[in-house]
């Protein structure tokens, strides 16, 4: 998604942003409907940037469409509704924070922490090691985390 963001956000690139949007969104839900654990990273991604109005181009619109429209055919995973919440919370700090800090401190940890997000990534941490998440699932959202920033760097190089 970084990818698509980027093209919409800094080339004006609807086109292949949407496409690419498109693409997220069947493969997020692929991840929601294949393993629990992803569907409360993936719906909590969803909701945290609904509620902090992060959701602000077609390439979004595309995504969260396709993504709830197999979603709701395939069928919703049984969720905690306490887990989606802490998750959902984690997002709109690191969402949040992301906007916020950099603005307001000259802090290197504090402008680090919430550049690269790391509210979700310790609350992922945590939920493995407590038992809720599988472990396997931290490792898969650092690579989720690490393709974003890769993403971002590939963009930077190429446009």
């Amino acid at each position: 998604m970084k990818y698509s963001d980027e093209l919409y956000d800094v080339n004006h690139e609807t086109n292949l942003s949407t496409f690419l949007g498109i693409i997220c969104g069947f493969v997020s839900v692929a991840a929601s409907i294949y393993n629990a654990d992803a569907a409360y990273i993936f719906i909590s991604i969803l909701i945290g940037n609904l509620i902090v109005l992060k959701v602000d181009g077609i390439h979004h619109i595309v995504a969260l469409i396709v993504f709830l429209a197999v979603l709701f055919i395939v069928g919703i995973p049984n969720l905690s509704l306490v887990i989606l919440l802490i998750c959902i919370l984690g997002i709109i700090g690191d969402e949040i924070g992301h906007e916020l800090i950099p603005n307001k401190t000259e802090n290197r940890f504090l402008n680090f922490f919430f550049e690269y997000r790391f509210v979700m990534k310790i609350l992922v941490l945590l939920l493995a090691l407590c038992g809720v998440f599988n472990i396997w699932i931290f490792f898969c959202f650092i690579f989720f985390e690490l393709s974003y920033v890769v993403a971002g760097i590939v963009f930077e190089r190429y446009n």
